[in-house]
């Protein structure tokens, strides 16, 4: 085969196994520009495409491109030049497929500038724009739109992300997301958050207690001005659980003048809710109509197609040898938060390695049986004990101000599983830790998270410690 047919080959079969947003954001536009010293190379429309797909989904598009060839093949996304290379078969002829569509759905006309900007991506605005630091929480390099599950009872709100992620202060502002804890909210918004980051746009993604804190600093340093500041000058303001300002007066208050400066300015908000706005009974009734003011989506709970699809997410990342019965068991009989799920995955694939790669169906039944029957609630301290215990520390090693990259490890590792076994916030967990701040402590869980990946004796260690913690429960 030529290598243009490789390619159109690799094209069709990506168009299979990709979602569709991803695929028509990121690859239909793209065209085959040529081999070099046995690289193909990808042509797409800027270079924030170029940024996504060697990053995200190169993987993916590797694999596909190196079966079809028939050998390992590397492959090279850039920028392409305006009339080069011939068309990728069923190019579309605009960059804003997942938006119009999701416009068509809503029975409405996307209200964008009428320029030239109009008949390509708006994210020709970002080409040789660097990626700026994160002024606030760093992010969850896990939580992007290629990696979240759509359904029938997430589409819109998926959709809606995507949409405002594209085109930020430009189609919904504000913003809002609820519904139940576990279900997704989190991971949209870092979502959103990533690609604005991206895109060189000043993102701040917190959760509202951070807001709070970070007010209550500010009067007491007399430093007022310059909380203003900081969150007045943001282009994107992402709040995670924004239920938590309602009853606190003087949040309230500086968050309403908050969201009107930005708004004003044509600036992005986007929040996150356990409830719908005009359910927070102690929130303020201009901040309510001001909430509802944009778009207002809800997240339900998966369901059994949607955890299945989720739990074969996983195995393929984690690479467990579990069956499809199992995952099926799993998927069934596991609790609709995904979160939960989550946890009841890892205890399912802790099984699994520690009885040499294999577990049975009624090993499994039994496991969550005793998963989803009632037990005495995991705390920081029960984690923090264990954990010291199974490394060879001392509690106040994890907890006190030592550095060396053992202890480090071993708390971060803790952090971590406090994080995924328990309802602690970020600011929650860094005072139980000595009182480190919210930023260390995501750093560390995501630092964790990252070697995962690809550290099977880190993952080993994980597992028996989770182990250790179920068995005292």
């Amino acid at each position: 085969m030529k290598p243009q047919d490789i390619w159109n080959a690799t094209y069709n079969q990506l168009e299979l196994q990709l979602d569709r947003a991803s695929f028509d954001t990121w690859l239909r536009a793209a065209v085959f520009l040529g081999v070099d010293d046995d690289v193909y190379c990808i042509g797409v429309h800027n270079s924030y495409a170029v940024d996504m797909l060697q990053h995200r989904l190169y993987r993916i598009v590797r694999r596909v491109l190196s079966d079809i060839a028939g050998r390992p093949t590397d492959i090279r996304f850039e920028v392409r030049k305006a009339q080069t290379a011939s068309p990728t078969p069923a190019e579309d002829k605009h960059d804003d497929a997942p938006l119009f569509r999701f416009m068509a759905q809503q029975n409405r006309t996307p209200d964008l500038p009428e320029t030239s900007e109009t008949k390509q991506s708006l994210f020709s605005r970002v080409q040789n724009v660097g990626r700026p630091e994160l002024p606030e929480t760093e992010l969850n390099p896990r939580f992007i739109f290629d990696r979240y599950v759509v359904n029938k009872s997430n589409q819109v709100v998926y959709e809606a992300a995507l949409a405002v992620a594209e085109y930020p202060a430009t189609i919904y502002n504000p913003f809002l997301i609820y519904g139940g804890v576990g279900l997704g909210k989190t991971h949209l918004l870092q979502s959103i958050a990533n690609i604005c980051q991206l895109k060189g746009l000043r993102t701040i993604y917190i959760p509202s207690e951070i807001f709070t804190n970070d007010l209550v600093t500010a009067i007491r340093n007399r430093s007022t001005a310059m909380f203003r500041e900081k969150y007045r000058s943001a282009d994107v303001l992402l709040v995670d659980d924004i239920q938590f300002i309602a009853g606190k007066d003087s949040t309230q208050e500086e968050f309403f003048h908050t969201f009107n400066a930005l708004v004003n300015f044509n600036k992005q908000i986007i929040l996150a809710s356990d409830r719908h706005p005009r359910e927070l009974k102690t929130l303020e009734d201009r901040l309510k109509s001001r909430f509802v003011g944009g778009l207002v989506a809800d997240i339900q709970p998966p369901e059994l197609e949607t955890r299945l699809a989720i739990l074969h997410m996983w195995r393929q990342e984690h690479n467990v040898n579990l069956s499809d019965d199992v995952l099926y068991t799993v998927a069934e009989r596991a609790p609709k938060s995904i979160r939960e799920l989550e946890g009841a995955f890892n205890r399912v694939m802790a099984q699994s390695r520690f009885g040499g790669g294999t577990i049975s169906l009624p090993t499994v039944t039994q496991t969550m049986e005793a998963y989803s029957a009632p037990r005495e609630r995991v705390t920081i301290d029960s984690i923090i004990n264990i954990t010291a215990e199974k490394l060879d520390f001392s509690v106040a090693d994890i907890r006190g101000k030592r550095r060396t990259s053992r202890v480090n490890k071993a708390r971060q590792i803790a952090m971590y599983l406090v994080r995924e076994m328990t309802e602690a916030s970020l600011p929650q967990i860094g005072e139980a830790f000595g009182g480190r701040s919210h930023t260390t402590v995501l750093h560390g869980i995501n630092k964790i998270e990252e070697e995962l990946e690809f550290d099977r004796i880190l993952e080993n260690r994980i597992l028996k410690i989770r182990k250790a913690i179920a068995e005292t429960r």
